[in-house]
């Protein structure tokens, strides 16, 4: 088998949750590797897994919704952590949180978080990302039993317990975000990080402190009550990866089912929520 990829460079529109939907199509293809652009996404397929018609049934590219285009280019044996450190820089959030490449030098920020970058979504890039670690900084997680739903690379259930969460549970649909968490748990030495591939149905007869859940409103509003059945009396809901037209839709679920709404992130349209049970 060669070792030569093609990249698929793709310009979207809108970017963030085309390129959300696209990663999540072309992930269940051989596709590899995504780098976030600054107008899209670039995807990375070995050569010998590549066939003209893989492309055929991904449902955003012919989706009126989204204006998409892309070019492809044969790459010889990739230096992945080459590529990575052209497209990947560390994030600093408030001083206090750095997460970073293996392949970035250690800083003297409290916490160290080495994420290995095999996309960029889900590093701390993203606003989403961003403004959960901003929550979980200036929040007292000691013992604090934690789920992380919708985990990505675990950065978040990372951070908690390197700020004394246990133990923490990390769930994710995806079997390459599953993968990735698993990988990035033990580089960060974690030990109270228990990771799990499925949905809200794992969640049934569990009870947690605190629930950290960066997804999407459409799953967030389908979920919510499947969080709050497993949510503590006096737990934290920590919730993100809906913009600020979306509020009103998850507060309303949220007041609903119990919850008091205690405090808003805004990073560039994108929201993030604080509710007590």
């Amino acid at each position: 088998m060669s070792n030569s990829y093609l990249g698929f460079h793709f310009n979207i529109e809108p970017k963030e949750l085309g390129s959300e939907i696209l990663i999540a199509e072309l992930g269940e293809k051989a596709f590899e590797s995504f780098i976030e652009t600054e107008t899209g996404l670039s995807a990375y397929i070995q050569k010998d897994f590549y066939t003209d018609d893989i492309l055929n049934d991904i449902y955003i590219l012919s989706s009126p919704e989204f204006k998409i285009t892309y070019s492809i280019e044969e790459i010889e044996q990739v230096n992945w952590n080459e590529e990575w450190e052209k497209n990947f820089e560390p994030i600093d959030v408030d001083g206090k949180c750095h997460v970073r490449a293996p392949f970035h030098p250690k800083t003297e920020a409290e916490f160290d978080i080495i994420i290995e970058p095999k996309m960029s979504f889900g590093t701390g890039h993203h606003e989403t990302t961003h403004m959960m670690i901003q929550h979980l900084l200036e929040t007292d997680v000691t013992n604090l039993k934690t789920l992380d739903m919708g985990c990505g690379t675990a950065i978040l259930a990372i951070l908690a317990e390197m700020k004394g969460a246990k133990p923490i549970d990390a769930i994710d649909i995806d079997n390459w975000c599953y993968l990735n968490s698993i990988e990035n748990a033990e580089r960060n030495n974690c030990k109270e990080i228990s990771v799990y591939e499925g949905e809200a149905n794992l969640l049934k007869g569990k009870k947690y402190d605190l629930i950290i859940a960066n997804i999407n409103r459409n799953i967030l509003l389908n979920d919510m009550q499947q969080y709050v059945d497993c949510l503590n009396k006096n737990g934290i809901l920590l919730l993100s990866g809906f913009y600020n037209e979306d509020i009103p839709f998850i507060n309303e679920s949220c007041e609903d089912k119990g919850l008091t709404f205690v405090k808003k992130l805004e990073r560039n349209n994108w929201v993030s929520l604080k509710y007590v049970n």
